[in-house]
């Protein structure tokens, strides 16, 4: 079996009222970018989305100032507040 590589994880939240494509749009923008989304986790709450996204950015063809950028961009597009915060990061915010 092939040792497998390490892996860079990052998390992205994305909240906001639901509509068609958000998730198409996100996974279209992070396989251009040779992200794998390793784990996804939404739910709709009434009218409100809400998604976490495990990134493994080891093999991204961008870098993850690059990525929050597009993130931006997208979230500017379809009114979404999204975020991208290293796993580490993450973790220590959400710890109890």
């Amino acid at each position: 079996m092939p040792k497998k590589k390490n892996s860079q994880i990052c998390i992205v939240t994305v909240t906001g009222v639901d509509k068609v494509g958000i998730i198409a749009k996100l996974a279209n923008a992070m396989s251009k970018d040779n992200i794998n989304i390793v784990d996804v986790n939404q739910k709709i709450m009434e009218d409100y989305f809400v998604m976490t996204m495990a990134l493994d950015m080891v093999d991204a063809n961008c870098s993850m100032t690059k990525l929050k950028k597009q993130l931006d961009t997208i979230g500017r597009q379809m009114a979404l507040k999204i975020t991208v915060q290293d796993e580490t990061i993450f973790k220590a915010m959400h710890r109890i």
